[in-house]
């Protein structure tokens, strides 16, 4: 197995450039951002200069690929039409941006059917998708595993295979797994991580999977919660997160960090931890 390509979920409040600069600071060799606020809201202008410094710092320092975070505002299959086309507008506008920094990825949540129906928020979203994918775009679009509270679609492999199926264009779509929301929709990531995965083969693709998130998880398995901890301080443990960095079949995929901290420091010692855990396995 090559190195890890780990990082974490990075603030753009001081620009793109000083972003990547935090990034080399960690040790990070991908990370995740927000494309806009992540409540929402118009996206600031993007500075010419500002983009090229860091796309100059991601190719010096071999970062990538990236794994750009849609705002949880989004919700493609609200039952609010409003809603939904802000939705659509605001993922279109940040697919155009992607485009000038081609080659990475694009994550969002699938969105909450509102009590309209699992049947009925799948087909909105790919609605959606069908609406704002464009061929030949040059970002991957990832849709992320839920925990399934409220009434979130994508809580099932099953349900994400379904938005895949109904998009025209799935040759632009992946998936990203988070490790604590298919933990807390029920899939046994600590006693069966092999299992899980043969599973997402079957009814997803393992050629679907382009990137991870790792979060521990502050509840037990199948709580429908969504609440992220430490690694190795909840309920999925340290070993299942050496299991994670050790698997061949998650080798070279992009993994992200989305753990509470308070700073960068907390990042940069969770990097290290996971490249430990990586490298001794790899050594025995």
């Amino acid at each position: 197995m090559g190195e890890l390509i780990i990082g974490c979920h990075l603030s753009t409040a001081n620009g793109y450039a000083a972003m990547a600069d935090d990034a080399v600071s960690i040790g990070a060799t991908t990370f995740a951002f927000f494309t806009r606020n992540p409540r929402g809201g118009n996206a600031r202008e993007l500075d010419a200069q500002d983009l090229a410094a860091f796309l100059a710092t991601l190719s010096e320092h071999r970062i990538g690929p990236l794994v750009a975070h849609a705002p949880y505002t989004y919700n493609l299959c609200s039952a609010k039409p409003e809603t939904v086309e802000f939705a659509r507008r605001a993922m279109r506008e940040d697919l155009e941006r992607m485009e000038l920094m081609p080659g990475h990825l694009y994550n969002f949540h699938p969105g909450a059917h509102v009590k309209q129906g699992a049947d009925e928020g799948i087909r909105l979203i790919c609605e959606g998708l069908n609406d704002v994918l464009e061929p030949g775009q040059a970002t991957t679009v990832l849709l992320e595993t839920m925990a399934g509270k409220g009434t979130e679609v994508g809580r099932s492999f099953e349900e994400l295979a379904r938005i895949i199926d109904g998009v025209k264009h799935d040759e632009l779509l992946g998936v990203c797994l988070d490790t604590c929301h298919v933990a807390d929709a029920g899939y046994d990531i600590v006693g069966d991580l092999d299992g899980v995965l043969d599973e997402f083969d079957r009814v997803v693709g393992l050629e679907r999977l382009r990137a991870l998130h790792l979060n521990d998880s502050k509840n037990p398995l199948g709580s429908h919660k969504d609440r992220h901890e430490r690694i190795g301080e909840g309920t999925l443990g340290l070993e299942t997160f050496r299991a994670v960095v050790t698997n061949p079949r998650l080798a070279g995929l992009p993994m992200v960090l989305e753990t509470p901290q308070t700073g960068l420091d907390g990042w940069a010692a969770e990097i290290a931890l996971l490249r430990t855990l990586a490298a001794r396995e790899a050594e025995s």
